[in-house]
């Protein structure tokens, strides 16, 4: 595919979600019925969608597939009170709480157990789970160019902000490298998951992962919405000018390993996330509670460290750090590719039209 958004001419079409429609220029809230609780309390998938005036690509950007990861929620509320409709080419359609069962009961999974992000792409008639994905894909997905979906560590864990895609596919590294995380990766496409779903769709798709669960980290929401408005600018829907420059440039994981524990005990980090280790060095050590002995764990090879656990209480063969293996990138010009861009959307600006 090429880079550039191949798939812009999407939103000539008109942009119905959930049998309503969203007109050029406006910004809507929508509610789509997704089931009953068993009091018999409606419970919808709630959907902001914002419209430009002017023809561009149409974005999602979901977040708690797994409800207990709460960051990206935040992430998109920032990102739609920064973009303007008057000033935006395609649309936006932004699903911050995608697993609703999930967020309120603050747990990864749904009422049925299953893992949503297992269960695409579901089924009309199956289960909750299932249902739910289904949806999802109908409902959004499958009226999108391009997505980023959110997530942090899973419980007791904590990951340094990076992007997850298939490198391979030129368009997704692209969009990785202007949304200019710390690090990024080509990561296999799970079964199941909405990922693996978008890609045999042929929809370019980044996971955003930073922070853990439960908790607010405003060092990951902030990497988060200044990659996101990136990505926005790279794509021609949002002006470049508005949009902050990365810290610095991405980093790419060649390799990752979790490091695990060799015996039971208590932990003591030596390192944090995104610091850099050379071959030997110390990351951490497990203590017995009730003696002097410890174990050390020693890095296996010079990369970044980029997730650990963030309990103390460990047993053999836990998984305590994530270490990467990394290389330079290279340097995308991120604002000229937009630039570029930008100047062919503006061609194609028209009055506006429902």
């Amino acid at each position: 595919m090429a880079a550039g958004g191949a798939k812009k001419s999407r939103l000539t079409r008109p942009l119905r979600i959930g049998g309503v429609l969203v007109r050029r220029g406006q910004r809507r809230r929508l509610e789509i019925p997704v089931a009953r609780l068993p009091t018999g309390t409606a419970l919808s998938l709630p959907v902001t969608a914002l419209r430009g005036k002017f023809d561009g690509p149409t974005v999602w950007l979901s977040a708690a597939l797994h409800g207990d990861e709460i960051n990206g929620t935040e992430i998109i509320r920032r990102v739609v009170n920064k973009v303007s409709v008057g000033s935006l080419s395609g649309a936006l359609i932004t699903v911050p709480i995608v697993n609703v069962y999930g967020f309120i009961e603050r747990s990864r999974y749904l009422p049925d157990r299953r893992d949503l992000n297992r269960s695409f792409p579901g089924s009309r008639g199956g289960s909750l789970a299932s249902r739910l994905a289904y949806l999802f894909l109908k409902e959004v997905v499958s009226l999108c160019s391009h997505g980023i979906d959110f997530h942090t560590g899973a419980q007791h864990r904590t990951n340094l902000p990076h992007v997850r895609a298939d490198l391979g596919d030129s368009e997704a590294r692209w969009l990785a490298t202007a949304f200019g995380a710390p690090l990024m990766f080509d990561s296999a496409r799970i079964k199941g998951s909405l990922r693996a779903e978008a890609y045999r769709r042929k929809i370019p798709i980044l996971v955003f992962e930073g922070g853990q669960t439960l908790e607010f980290a405003e060092d990951v929401i902030s990497v988060g919405v200044e990659g996101t408005l990136r990505v926005l600018a790279a794509l021609g829907m949002v002006e470049p000018a508005a949009t902050p420059e990365a810290d610095g440039q991405s980093a790419e994981a060649t390799t990752t390993r979790w490091l695990r524990a060799g015996r039971s005990g208590i932990l003591h980090l030596e390192t944090s996330l995104g610091d850099r280790v050379a071959k030997g060095d110390l990351l951490a050590w497990i203590s017995d509670p009730f003696s002097g002995r410890r174990r050390s764990l020693r890095a296996p090879f010079a990369g970044v460290v980029f997730a650990q656990t963030t309990t103390p209480l460990v047993y053999q063969g836990d998984a305590i750090l994530r270490l990467a293996r990394v290389r330079k990138t290279p340097e995308l010009t991120a604002k000229r590719s937009a630039g570029k861009l930008r100047a062919k959307v503006k061609k194609k600006r028209r009055s506006p039209r429902s």
